[in-house]
């Protein structure tokens, strides 16, 4: 799977349709929090070697998009399973927590 920068909804509906577990990261480049989860998330999706999708979202592109997540505060990560949003994490969280939770879906 591939890591994607989506702006518009029908981007975002392509990705997080895709079976299996989706990560989205809301995000903006001017948020300091947001440049240091970028590469965690990144290295994360490089080490469960392609068994998940990262999508990132530029709030300030995609507000639609974070509009209609409810997203307050960046970073927010929600991740969807088979299509369907089933864990939402709002500010930084250690690397751990990102992986338990992708290895609570990949059962």
């Amino acid at each position: 799977m591939s890591i994607q920068r989506v702006v518009t909804p029908s981007e975002f509906e392509t990705q997080i349709g895709q079976e299996g577990i989706t990560v989205v990261d809301f995000d903006a480049p001017w948020c300091p929090p947001c440049k240091i989860l970028g590469p965690v998330l990144e290295q994360l999706h490089e080490d469960h070697n392609g068994r998940i999708n990262l999508v990132k979202v530029n709030c300030d592109e995609a507000v639609e998009l974070a509009s209609r997540f409810g997203i307050m505060s960046i970073p927010t990560v929600i991740l969807f399973h088979n299509g369907e949003p089933v864990e939402k994490l709002v500010g930084l969280r250690p690397r751990e927590v990102y992986d338990r939770l992708i290895e609570k879906y990949n059962n």
